[in-house]
């Protein structure tokens, strides 16, 4: 007996602009990708799950980033939003505690909720520049979402959930999901926004339909954002790693 093939994967991460654009050209050029496409999170963890990732035998990756780099990264992203026809409003990431957007999304995934969530969260950071990792504008980006946000807030709090964050980047670790957006269908991999057409394809090829429409200076950057290099510490150009 065959057996039946794995599903497509995503990784994803809030803290990264390339994941949002990622994200919404996929659901855009494919939009039965969230019923067709396993998503899994992927962040920076805090020091406690970092010792237990450590623990277990596996290091989250990370590649700290040029001052050059991140320079870039707000000019890139600046200049692939206008392309596609999105107006991104950068945030200001100080101390952010990662796990609390993360976290939020496996707890809204336990009640079928994910999807709405993950919109939500996208769009509150990179359209309006919020805060997410803060628990009180997490709490109204879900009640504006529609969401119950007791259970998404408290998740970072939640032994169970928190159990269940690990093994999610543990996965990352196995799945050698060094960078984000990464692709995974099959033995292929596609890692960053501009290998998105590599993996509608190879969607195509295993048989699932894909809608692929085409897609469509003054650098703009403020200076609290220029000033804050490192605060995307998992960008390069087209993917974050």
């Amino acid at each position: 007996m065959s057996r039946k093939p794995a599903k497509p994967v995503l990784y994803f991460s809030f803290r990264s602009p390339y994941s949002w654009l990622a994200l919404r050209q996929l659901e855009a050029r494919f939009p039965e990708a969230p019923e067709t496409v396993e998503y899994r999170p992927w962040w920076e963890p805090d020091d406690r799950t970092r010792k237990a990732l450590d623990g277990r035998g596996a290091p989250f990756p990370y590649i700290p980033m040029s001052k050059a780099k991140h320079l870039y990264i707000l000019q890139d992203v600046k200049r692939l939003s206008e392309g596609m026809g999105y107006k991104v409003a950068w945030p200001i990431d100080i101390d952010p505690w990662w796990e609390v957007p993360h976290l939020g999304w496996l707890a809204a995934r336990r009640s079928g909720q994910d999807r709405q969530l993950l919109a939500a969260l996208m769009s509150a950071r990179w359209e309006r520049g919020a805060d997410i990792c803060d628990q009180d504008v997490l709490r109204a980006v879900a009640e504006e979402a529609g969401l119950d946000p007791l259970p998404i807030v408290s998740a970072v709090d939640d032994p169970d959930i928190r159990a269940e964050g690990l093994e999610a980047l543990v996965r990352v670790y196995e799945d050698d999901a060094f960078g984000i957006p990464y692709f995974k269908i099959g033995r292929f991999r596609y890692w960053g926004l501009d290998r998105l057409d590599g993996f509608l394809q190879e969607l195509s090829a295993a048989g699932l339909r894909t809608d692929d429409a085409a897609a469509v200076e003054d650098d703009g950057i403020p200076v609290a954002i220029a000033d804050r290099i490192g605060a995307y510490d998992h960008d390069t150009a087209g993917g974050c790693g």
